[in-house]
């Protein structure tokens, strides 16, 4: 780490001169001081151009969206960002913040990226800070935790098991960084019971655009904390994050439950969410056995303590799942969660991690849920899934408390994810005008969309429809927190 003395001329290393700092005539970096260079500041961390590890800052998890060579700032300290997110807003630089996902013990440091999926997190030749300067874990204790915004949920969680208290909600890949769920939402099993990830948070440490490190809660600056909270990055930089934490259950029961007609799929899961019988609740659309047709498959977990089992009989009761195909599997909760780790495994054994990936996210209302589903399975091909994921499952409004992860007006919803792993050579520029497609049928229905999406064509009258009656408090705490329009301009809510 380089102590705040350090020369400007060490602050950016390039492959060849170095990088005193930025050309205002020109907007480019500089390597030689001059009347029209504005100097960096002094930083603890540092900030680079090129070097070894740098070439996964130019695209992302999607591999749809790749960026020119531009800066990155691995931060030293949270001065670090304040410091360079002001210098960006002088000189009206973009910045985003790259959670540099994955499971670095398993991959290394060269094998972490952004994890968003369409340049969410590209700056557009701007700054990339690097999140894995930011992951340290403040702190564990019953019923909360304090982590930098780099941190992992894998990182978290184990963390956590030590005590006996984990987070509540969790996504399907724990490999992503706090930060980088908490600005989009962060979505699990669990979201009928707790809502998303960021109705589990207490607390906040954010950098603003302007600079300033402001502490938000709901009742500490709470516009800052409701604009920041599932906010695509767009008003401040997470730096810390205060999380309620639960009691861990010592085992999972998971029942997995396959259907063949999609009425009663959505009858049985409405009715599982609706009386909570179980802890947690997803569902997949998979190809059938022979191929021929699309099936249902509720993915139900019950949690347990040691040496306590489940009443099996009593929450399978009155479902009607085709008979003699339901499965049952115990194990730990750890094992659960971390479920996803040995199928990302075969992905990238298998070469399709890193290919382009067209994931499209989207939320129904109930009431169009089927309609939505029908037309979508009609359309969508085991090429556009490839050996990717259909997720289709129900959660209830009244759990999700975030203003700005926004939901179709219904008391009961539908998410409708299409993580899909083509393979090579698969038609990507196709699969991408499908998901305009659905995205606009979605909206015609009372949908709306998750910001992790790959939709294209994304206007500034699509995100006021996306809004709604949100889009003036959006605007508002653009104007306010971000006067610049500096952050994170790839999610592209508030034009280039």
């Amino acid at each position: 780490m380089s102590g705040p003395g350090l020369s400007r001329r060490a602050l950016i290393a390039g492959a060849g001169a170095a990088v005193v700092g930025w050309n205002t005539a020109a907007r480019a970096w500089a390597a030689e001081p001059g009347a029209q260079v504005a100097d960096l500041p002094p930083l603890d961390g540092q900030v680079t151009l090129d070097g070894a590890g740098l070439e996964r800052f130019r695209g992302d998890f999607g591999h749809l969206v790749s960026a020119a060579p531009r800066a990155v700032l691995r931060p030293g300290s949270v001065a670090d960002v304040q410091r360079t997110i002001a210098f960006a807003r002088r000189h009206r630089i973009p910045v985003a913040v790259n959670g540099q996902s994955g499971d670095q013990a398993a991959l290394g440091q060269d094998g972490l990226e952004s994890h968003s999926s369409y340049g969410q997190a590209n700056p557009r030749g701007g700054i990339a800070i690097d999140a894995r300067g930011l992951s340290g874990i403040v702190s564990v204790q019953p019923g909360r935790a304090v982590v930098e915004a780099g941190v992992t949920w894998a990182q978290l969680v184990d963390a956590g098991l030590a005590l006996g208290w984990v987070p509540p909600v969790l996504t399907d890949y724990l490999h992503l960084s706090v930060g980088g769920t908490l600005s989009v939402g962060g979505i699990g099993g669990a979201v009928q019971r707790y809502g998303m990830q960021v109705d589990t948070v207490q607390e906040l440490e954010v950098v603003t655009g302007t600079g300033e490190l402001v502490t938000a809660s709901p009742t500490r600056n709470g516009e800052l904390f409701e604009a920041v909270l599932a906010g695509g990055g767009q008003v401040g930089v997470i730096v810390r994050a205060t999380l309620a934490l639960v009691p861990v259950p010592a085992r999972s029961t998971v029942f997995t439950l396959a259907y063949d007609d999609l009425d009663t799929y959505l009858a049985d899961q409405e009715r599982v969410l609706a009386d909570g019988r179980f802890d947690l609740q997803v569902g997949n659309v998979v190809r059938s056995a022979d191929g021929g047709r699309w099936r249902y498959t509720a993915e139900l977990v019950a949690y347990g303590g040691a040496g306590e089992p489940v009443q099996r009989d009593a929450l399978l009761a009155g479902l009607r799942p085709v008979a003699g195909e339901t499965s049952v599997v115990e194990g730990s909760w750890r094992e659960y969660a971390f479920r996803v780790d040995g199928f990302a495994g075969y992905l990238r054994a298998a070469g399709l991690w890193g290919l382009p990936k067209p994931w499209l996210s989207l939320f129904l209302p109930a009431s169009t849920a089927g309609v939505f589903m029908r037309e979508a399975a009609r359309e969508l091909t085991p090429a556009d899934l490839g050996a990717g994921l259909l997720l289709f499952y129900p959660y209830a409004r009244e759990r999700v408390k975030a203003p700005l992860a926004v939901l179709p007006d219904a008391r009961t919803g539908w998410h409708f994810d299409l993580l899909a792993f083509p393979g090579p050579g698969a038609d990507t520029a196709g699969m991408l005008e499908r998901n305009r497609r659905l995205y606009e049928r979605a909206v015609e229905l009372g949908g709306k969309r998750y910001l992790i999406g790959a939709v294209p064509g994304m206007t500034g009258a699509d995100w006021r429809r996306h809004y709604g009656p949100l889009w003036d408090r959006v605007e508002r705490a653009k104007r306010r927190y971000d006067p610049a329009g500096i952050l994170t301009p790839g999610q592209g809510i508030h034009g280039s």
